[in-house]
């Protein structure tokens, strides 16, 4: 009866790992993407825009954020991803009389190294250094300080589910670039959960929390977003759109709705 059972047990397995659609060369692209350290070269722009910013809230700010992903294989097990944050901002009206600026934000460098193979369980990793450079072109677009810590990013994919989290936290180093530099002392985790689709869309909900130990101020807004992944061409590429909805902010911080979307290549080897 048991050899009956366990037969039995085979073959509906069987059946059902059999009747499971199989992912196509896009939606297993798709899948990676959803990794942030997997071995992809891609390079992301993802605008985002916020409003009702400042006191009394007239303000808004538009962000472009081209964000490549590299890897660099170390010996025969491990990787290390370069992941790079290049902001460019348009920001207006965050406060009474201060007009409008344009340009480069504060660029934040990631270097996560990572084995090449999942560990025990499926579970993937990376751990290494976060530095964010005070490149901003105008005062009121950085920090005005070289911040340094450390960076951990811990996913699983089980199916066509992504479930993972991303953090840093940053100190100020060395001296101020410019008078009236505060201090950085800054903390940023950022869990997610997708799900991609055998015809390679990616249903994505994240937060992307961050809190300022100095200022005593938390911000935690959440992306819902939506991408499909096609060919043009040859080349592949990611196209998304989300709401995100700013759920915690300071008074000066944004409120409400905003809106991310953009498009991501990719370059598989």
């Amino acid at each position: 009866m048991l050899a009956s059972s366990y037969k039995t047990t085979c073959i509906v397995v069987g059946f059902l790992a059999s009747a499971a659609p199989a992912l196509s060369q896009e939606a297993d692209l798709a899948k990676k993407l959803s990794n942030p350290i997997a071995a992809l070269i891609s390079v992301p722009f993802q605008f985002n825009y916020d409003g009702r910013i400042g006191v009394p809230g007239n303000g808004k700010r538009a962000t472009l954020n081209i964000q490549p992903v590299v890897p660099i294989p170390l010996g025969a097990d491990w990787n290390v991803i370069s992941r790079t944050i290049l902001p460019l901002t348009s920001q207006w009206n965050l406060s009474p009389g201060s007009g409008r600026q344009f340009g480069l934000s504060d660029v934040t460098q990631s270097l996560f190294l990572s084995p090449k193979e999942p560990g025990p369980g499926g579970l993937i990793w990376g751990v290494g250094p976060v530095i964010r450079l005070p490149s901003a072109t105008d005062d009121r677009l950085g920090a005005g300080r070289w911040a340094l810590g450390p960076t951990v990013v811990v996913l699983k994919q089980i199916g066509p589910w992504t479930v993972g989290a991303l953090a840093n936290h940053m100190w100020a180093v060395g001296g101020a670039t410019r008078s009236g530099a505060g201090h950085v002392n800054a903390t940023f985790v950022q869990p997610f959960i997708s799900y991609t689709t055998p015809d390679a869309w990616t249903f994505t909900l994240n937060t992307e929390a961050s809190y300022d130990w100095t200022a005593d101020k938390l911000m935690v807004p959440v992306n819902a977003m939506v991408s499909k992944l096609i060919k043009v061409g040859h080349q592949p590429v990611s196209l998304f759109a989300g709401l995100r909805y700013n759920a915690i902010s300071p008074e000066s911080g944004p409120k409400g709705l905003g809106v991310r979307a953009g498009l991501t290549f990719l370059f598989p080897t």
